[in-house]
Order: C-alpha cells, then sequence, then structure tokens
C-alpha cells in the first residue's frame, strides 16, 4: 500500500513538472528574469510557511549552523537560479521541446559528472549511453545551426544540482527554504527596482494576475512535497523510471501543443537520446540485480 501510494505521489510531482510549460506562459508579459525574481521570493515565503507548519526550524537552524552544509547549499542556491531562469526562458521563448531535451539528457550528465568530479568509474554499458549522448547533441548542433544552448544548461545546472545536495545530504524542504531565502533579498530588490522603474507587470493586469503570480511559491512547493513522499515510499530504481515522465509531457506539450518545428534532423537527435536512456536504463537494472544477487549469496555463505 505504501509503496503504490509512493508511486503516485511520484507521478503527480513529474507529472506537475511535466506541465510547467504550460503555466509559466500565463505569467506573460512578464519577463523571464522577473518571473524568476517572483519565485525566488514567493517559493521562499511558501517555503518558510511550510517549515513553520511542520515545525522544522530547528533542523533549518541546523542547517544554517554548519558552516560546510551552509556553503554547499548556498553552491545549490545559485546553480538552481540558473536551472529555473533557463526553465522559464526557453519556456517562455517557443523553445519548450529544447527544455525537454535538457532533462532527457540529464541522467548522462550526472553520469559524465560523477566521473569528472567524484572519480567514478564507468561501465561499458554507460560509456555507450554517453556515446549515443554525445552523438545526438552534435546532430542537434547541427541541427539547430547551434549548440542546444538552454538544453546544456539545464542538464548541467540541474546535475550541479543534484551533486550539490548529495553532498549536503539535508532534508529536502528545510535545504530548499534555506537555498530561496538566500537568493530571496536579490530577487526582492529586483522587484522593487522593477517596479519604482514603471517596468513590473505584477499589478497591471488584474487581481487574477496578481494571484497567478503569488502561486509560483506554491507551484515549486507542492510537487516537491510529493516528491518528498515518494523517495521515502519506492525504491531509487522506481523514482529513477519516474522522472522520465516530466521531459516526456514537455516534450509532448512542446510539439502537440505549442507546434514548435521537428525537422528531420532534430528527430534523429531525439530518438538517439531516447536510445541512449534505454542503453542506460536497461545496464543501470542489470548491474543493480547482479549487485542484490551477489549481495544476497555473500549473505548466505
Amino acid at each position: 500500500m505504501e509503496k503504490r501510494r509512493g508511486m503516485l505521489y511520484g507521478a503527480a510531482a513529474y507529472g506537475l513538472w511535466g506541465t510547467f510549460p504550460i503555466y509559466w506562459p500565463l505569467l506573460e508579459p512578464a519577463g523571464a528574469i522577473e518571473l524568476l525574481a517572483h519565485r525566488i521570493l514567493w517559493s521562499a515565503i511558501t517555503m518558510s510557511l511550510l517549515v513553520l507548519l511542520l515545525r522544522r526550524g530547528p533542523s533549518l537552524r541546523a542547517l544554517v549552523a554548519d558552516r560546510r552544509t551552509f556553503l554547499i547549499l548556498s553552491v545549490a542556491a545559485l546553480v538552481i537560479t540558473f536551472n529555473w531562469g533557463g526553465y522559464i526562458w526557453g519556456v517562455t521563448n517557443g523553445r519548450v521541446v529544447e527544455t525537454s531535451l535538457g532533462y532527457f539528457i540529464n541522467p548522462l550528465v550526472t553520469v559524465l559528472m560523477g566521473v569528472f568530479v567524484l572519480g567514478e568509474r564507468l561501465r561499458p554499458g554507460q560509456w555507450a549511453a554517453l556515446g549515443l549522448g554525445a552523438l545526438a547533441v552534435a546532430i542537434l548542433t547541427l541541427d539547430y545551426g547551434r549548440p542546444p544552448w538552454i538544453a546544456l544548461l539545464l542538464a548541467f545546472s540541474f546535475g550541479t544540482y543534484g551533486l550539490a545536495k548529495k553532498k549536503a545530504d539535508a532534508p529536502a524542504i528545510e535545504s530548499l527554504t534555506l537555498e530561496t531565502l538566500l537568493i530571496a533579498p536579490l530577487a526582492a530588490g529586483y522587484l522593487v527596482w522593477l517596479s519604482a522603474d514603471g517596468g513590473s507587470g505584477f499589478t497591471q493586469h488584474g487581481a487574477g494576475h496578481v494571484l497567478l503570480f503569488m502561486s509560483t511559491g506554491i507551484v515549486t512547493a507542492v510537487p516537491l512535497v510529493m516528491f518528498s513522499a515518494a523517495a521515502t515510499r519506492v525504491p531509487m530504481v522506481a523514482l529513477g523510471l519516474l522522472q522520465y515522465l516530466a521531459p516526456i509531457l514537455q516534450f509532448a506539450l512542446g510539439v502537440l501543443y505549442f507546434h514548435e518545428d521537428m525537422p528531420a534532423g532534430r528527430w534523429i537527435g531525439f530518438v538517439l537520446v531516447w536510445l541512449a536512456l534505454m542503453v542506460f536504463t536497461i545496464e543501470s537494472l542489470r548491474h543493480r540485480r547482479q549487485h542484490l544477487r551477489l549481495a544476497a549469496e555473500s549473505a548466505a555463505l
């Protein structure tokens, strides 16, 4: 029962993340930087209220007091700001398909960072997946006439964010609260300046638009809480498979809802990415089964 509930929580979290391309354009004509600032500010407020509601204040203060954790989460705050900003810019500028590519290749980028940052050794299947992924990026670069910068920014920033979170080993809710609180003063300062300059879209389009802006914090917090609930109930392998749901939905929205161009070269590139992910996933599952079998045999001796 708990596992089934965890799968539902995980599917809901990734499903919500996958529908974000529909949400952010609703806040136009505000620009990407203004949207980013609002997301940071309202997320900081929402997460702080959540910490108070769940009585996680002591845990949050412990993160602040731990110098190493605080520094790592400061790095996480910086890279997630670039990630959020790149994503918002992409989905509000007709590049929904390219943003989906970023999250498709993110597992491959994470493995690559494990090699160069953590000194991990790759298995042959992982090398094959990385090779296919690199070929896909090369083909997409030729098709776009430029490297897929938004996809690469999203993949590497989120990969760095994941690495920082792993190093910090901090609770999800408290850590995101601290991250948004660290960036919130800059976001608030920018919004104050924008309003004084007459360029703010916050109160220019009615009460419904204001509520939409304020909802950016809830939109950030709800899938995170669902993800946290899923992570405690289902194996990481299942959660890893569920992560593909978000970019699949984003890709479908980009092609079917926003009607973005998909010439032949782009399809070839994406098919190669999907093939790389199939190789990567099958190899990972096979390696895990082998590891569990060896562990069981060792315990039986």
